[in-house]
């Protein structure tokens, strides 16, 4: 049995409406990371995702990358680790707090270690959280809106996270060490 190898589209190999998205990406970005590249093989997915990532929030970006780092490292993708360990530098976390986040916590903030701790109680059970992390996220002034933008980024996360576990296509970021070797 042969391994399929999986392969990044460059712009001439999609769609005249994905190749101006992937013009708008170049733009704003400086290039098209390879994951919504990969989006660009389907005719309608790249849109689609993107939009979901930049729709409207009651949590702020710090939030969601401390979402994002907690999903990916639960879910193994190391695209995903390493892309938003970018990120949550420019979001202003240090590297070792990069790492305690894709721990499931944040000893550093009480209101992020709510949202680590709720993610990552939401991702491992798959929906089914326990009531201490509802709580605790509850407590820490989240509200059922706040709830929902935490599972609809989790279920952003889950797609990408999923999408380059089966494909394993090139990761185009500094590689983010691993967490059990790594040195918090």
């Amino acid at each position: 049995m042969t391994t399929r190898t999986f392969t990044v589209p460059s712009r001439e190999d999609v769609s005249p409406s994905n190749q101006a998205i992937f013009d708008q990406l170049k733009k704003n970005l400086g290039f098209v990371p390879n994951l919504y590249a990969y989006y660009g093989k389907s005719e309608t997915a790249l849109a689609d995702y993107l939009a979901l990532q930049n729709r409207q929030s009651t949590l702020l970006a710090k939030e969601r990358e401390v979402i994002n780092l907690v999903t990916s490292q639960i879910n193994g993708c190391r695209y995903c680790q390493s892309a938003h360990t970018v990120l949550g530098k420019m979001n202003g976390f240090t590297e070792e707090q990069i790492l305690e986040l894709r721990g499931g916590s944040a000893s550093f903030d009480a209101k992020l270690d709510a949202v680590a701790k709720f993610s990552n109680s939401v991702v491992e059970s798959r929906g089914k959280a326990t009531e201490e992390a509802k709580e605790a996220f509850f407590a820490a002034g989240y509200t059922e809106a706040s709830m929902i933008d935490v599972v609809i980024v989790v279920g952003d996360k889950i797609i990408s996270n999923y999408l380059h576990n089966l494909t394993g296509f090139a990761i185009d970021f500094p590689l983010a060490p691993e967490l059990q070797t790594a040195t918090v």
